[in-house]
């Protein structure tokens, strides 16, 4: 009784994982009666296998003959005996039977409990499984214990990385952003000074010191901090005064001596790394208090991973467009001329390919303008003189054939102005026959002047009737004029009312811009591509360039008329499209890049003095 007492009081006082898996291991075998040696084995996350947790009764005692019991526990992950078979009893001690239990926790196998047992019938066999399925509650206790507190330590990690790179990313200038994280990042550890630097070209320089806004960089603390750093950075790891178990047998020669300089007693370096490569370092310095932990160098190295990359991109922002310049290059010649990045150097070859071809290559070179088809001949409908619509039947788009009434002006007071002028004829003539019966010849003169007078403004009468009928002069369409909404309105003389085109002869206008126009010449052929008759193209030939430009969103264009070969019957006018003269063979590089090169030249020569 006194044994289990002191087994079940050491179990209920441990103090640490240790000591708990030792008593639980001693309390189980004193539970359990014929126990002769007892292990306990656990995954251990760093090596990725299963170590001695606790042996029992002798931590010195070698245990490996109960290996293979463990391991058929652990690849069935179920309890296992080991000595029930004659060919397993001769493998074992005499009278000596190996029980094994897994310790399992949220489906992960965390280890194995194996006793050596005096042998026992099958019975007893699983009431000691039982026992053991009981007890490993406590040791699956203890791990999720411990997954908790780890992860806890992880998150707490974690969050003190984000908040230093938070206040790293606050800024968008390095000596900003580098005060930032030390300031920070000094409060979080409880450091009295840390310091970063960061190396360009192979020359390290202090770029930060916490709680400090101004430093002389040649005093002699400032140039111990930075040796320290350099120590730091050409070993690739962290270095530490005194040192902490990870970073033993590394050389610390600087980091004492800046430790013995400042009166510090724990100097803590970690690399800053971009790559996989030290892109800077971090000095940490305690006057007093504790040394730095695993714990605080764990966090100081992960912090250096994280913070290299977004550091190394601020150095390098800070360089000059020329250097920035000179790096890629140099990297892009890297990545060609390396073994790696087959797909670049695939394009790389078939850009070089693309570029002798342009060079040297011939294609035709075609001179490309805004067109509108027009057509041969626009005849104007015009008002023939002063009077009031009375009748509108067609409008834009209609086609029409020849004498067709396009519309017709009132004649109202036309008709009655011609009843007035023939009653007017007919007392003159009346009169005319009075006089030469009376033979008056001088009032037969005067009124044989008015007969004429009034026959003549009849006949004038007359044509004016006989042009309220707007004829339509041709067969064709009508290209504009929509009077529909203008029935009575008064008309003036000459105002065009419709305008009218053939519908069997075309032309072309290409609008030419100007630094173009002196690659086109008359005779040359060309193809027209209109918006609303797409999938086809339309030869055509110019026929004539006119001189004068015509200004249009800020650039001037030139007219340039030219001939349709063959109209499609779906052709009309107005319509538009793009038409591309055909002006002879030039070099490909030549047709991509004359406008760049024409306007580079003009610019350069109006920048001359």
């Amino acid at each position: 009784m006194d044994a289990d007492a002191h087994a079940w009081a050491a179990f209920a006082s441990a103090s640490s994982d240790d000591a708990f898996c030792a008593a639980w291991l001693t309390l189980q075998c004193s539970l359990i009666t014929g126990v002769q040696a007892g292990l306990l084995l656990l995954h251990d996350e760093a090596s990725q296998t299963y170590v001695p947790a606790a042996v029992w009764p002798d931590p010195r005692r070698d245990l490996s003959y109960l290996t293979e019991a463990a391991e058929r526990s652990l690849s069935q992950r179920r309890g296992a005996v080991l000595g029930l078979d004659a060919s397993e009893r001769e493998r074992l001690a005499p009278d000596s039977v190996h029980v094994a239990y897994p310790i399992e926790t949220d489906a992960s196998i965390r280890g194995t409990v194996v006793l050596d047992l005096t042998a026992r019938s099958e019975p007893q066999l699983q009431s000691v499984l039982r026992q053991l399925l009981w007890g490993a509650g406590w040791l699956e206790a203890m791990l999720r214990r411990r997954g908790v507190g780890r992860e806890a330590l992880l998150l707490e990690r974690a969050a003190t990385v984000i908040d230093l790179l938070q206040a790293a990313q606050q800024h968008h200038v390095l000596d900003h952003a580098a005060l930032a994280i030390v300031n920070e990042l000094a409060t979080k550890v409880h450091a009295d000074r840390v310091s970063l630097g960061m190396e360009r070209d192979g020359k390290l320089k202090l770029r930060a010191i916490s709680r400090t806004a101004l430093f002389d960089s040649k005093s002699q603390l400032v140039e111990s901090i930075a040796n320290a750093m350099e120590e730091v950075i050409d070993q690739e790891s962290g270095v530490s005064v005194p040192p902490v178990p990870a970073a033993r047998g590394r050389v610390n020669v600087a980091v004492r001596d800046l430790a013995a300089r400042a009166g510090d007693k724990a100097v803590l370096g970690i690399p800053l790394t971009s790559g996989g490569e030290p892109v800077g370092a971090l000095v940490l310095e305690r006057s007093d208090g504790p040394v730095f932990d695993a714990d605080t160098v764990l966090l100081c190295e992960m912090l250096g991973e994280l913070l290299g990359p977004a550091l190394d991109r601020m150095l390098h922002e800070e360089r000059w467009f020329g250097g920035r310049l000179v790096d890629k290059l140099a990297q892009w010649r890297d990545d060609l001329l390396g073994p790696r990045r087959p797909a670049l150097k695939l394009s790389a070859a078939l850009v070089v390919l693309a570029a002798l071809f342009l060079t040297f290559a011939d294609g035709e070179f075609r001179v490309s303008a805004k067109t509108v088809v027009e057509g041969a001949v626009q005849r104007a409908v015009v008002a023939p003189f002063e009077g009031y619509l009375a009748e509108a039947l067609v409008r834009a788009g209609e086609t029409v054939t020849a004498r067709q009434l396009l519309a017709r002006l009132d004649d109202r007071d036309l008709r009655l102005e011609r009843v007035r002028w023939s009653s007017e004829r007919e007392q003159a003539e009346r009169k005319y026959r009075e006089a030469l019966a009376k033979r008056d010849r001088a009032a037969s003169r005067i009124l044989a002047a008015q007969l004429s007078q009034a026959e003549a403004q009849l006949a004038l009468i007359d044509e004016k009737l006989a042009r309220t009928r707007l004829l339509a002069p041709f067969d064709g369409i009508v290209v504009s004029g929509d009077l529909s909404q203008f029935l009575g309105a008064p008309l003036e003389q000459g105002k065009v009312l419709f305008e009218l085109a053939p519908l069997d002869a075309y032309r072309v206008i290409l609008k030419v811009d100007e630094r173009d126009i002196g690659y086109v010449t008359a005779a040359q052929p060309g193809e027209l591509a209109l918006t609303g008759l797409g999938g086809r193209t339309y030869p055509f030939t110019v026929k004539t360039i006119t001189s004068v430009s015509t200004p249009q969103d800020g650039r001037n264009f030139f007219r340039v008329e030219a001939a349709l070969e063959q109209a499609p019957p779906t052709l009309r006018p107005g319509m538009e499209g793009i038409g591309k003269i055909a002006a002879g063979e030039r070099r490909l590089v030549w047709i991509w890049t004359r406008n760049f090169v024409d306007w580079a030249r003009i610019s350069f020569w109006a920048w001359l003095p």
